[in-house]
């Protein structure tokens, strides 16, 4: 699997570019901004964008959706319960004193248990709510992609509008902690980790917490 990480935007929002290999069709999660370096990213690889999924709809991870979209008619997909975060995002990044460009409406809406699935890659939508309500990881081939869910060492904040501490404790639980201990773990920000060593030392969702 092809894997570039594009740290982007004023919040280091974790860009990933994603393909089975390169000169194929790939996926990118989370173009927070920077659409310019996403876009050369896919370039360098010779990759055709056929997707892109927000993990969530917080501003720092969807400003780059509209430049994607309109340069490569990629469709744009989303958990059903964050579509007012999308539509929303601009104001609330206006509270934090910075700026994003309004998102496109997404075209495909997802849910629990769904697949998305571009040249040959296939991943399983996990919805994680907490973080936000339509917070969702994909995991597929070892990896997990978890926007603001698990990070290394931590998770993600609870106390923005429509956050959830326990719900958001529960289902890294039930449904993060149980995948093998060597999946790869690729957060929203920050550096990668695996299930294993979150099991271990997570102050939060870890063995001891």
């Amino acid at each position: 699997m092809l894997i570039e990480d594009l740290a982007v935007g004023p919040l280091q929002v974790n860009a990933f570019v994603i393909a089975a290999a390169a000169g194929g069709e790939a996926i990118v999660v989370d173009p927070g901004e920077d659409g310019e370096i996403i876009l050369k990213a896919l370039e360098r690889h010779n990759l055709t964008l056929k997707l892109i999924v927000n993990t969530h709809g917080h501003f720092d991870h969807i400003g780059a959706n509209r430049f994607l979209v309109e340069k490569t008619g990629a469709d744009l997909a989303l958990h059903e319960a964050d579509q007012e975060l999308l539509s929303r995002a601009g104001e609330h990044a206006a509270r934090y004193g910075l700026q994003t460009v309004a998102s496109p409406d997404p075209t495909r809406l997802l849910a629990d248990g769904d697949t998305v699935s571009v040249g040959g890659l296939t991943f399983e939508v996990m919805h994680t709510p907490g973080h936000t309500p339509g917070g969702i990881c994909l995991y597929g081939d070892g990896h997990l992609f978890a926007g603001d869910t698990l990070f290394a060492g931590s998770i993600g904040r609870t106390d923005l509008p429509g956050g959830d501490h326990r719900t958001l404790i529960q289902g890294i639980r039930r449904r993060l902690m149980v995948l093998p201990a060597e999946t790869v773990v690729h957060p929203g920000h920050g550096p990668d980790t695996t299930i294993g060593r979150e099991k271990r030392i997570n102050p939060f969702v870890g063995d001891g917490a």
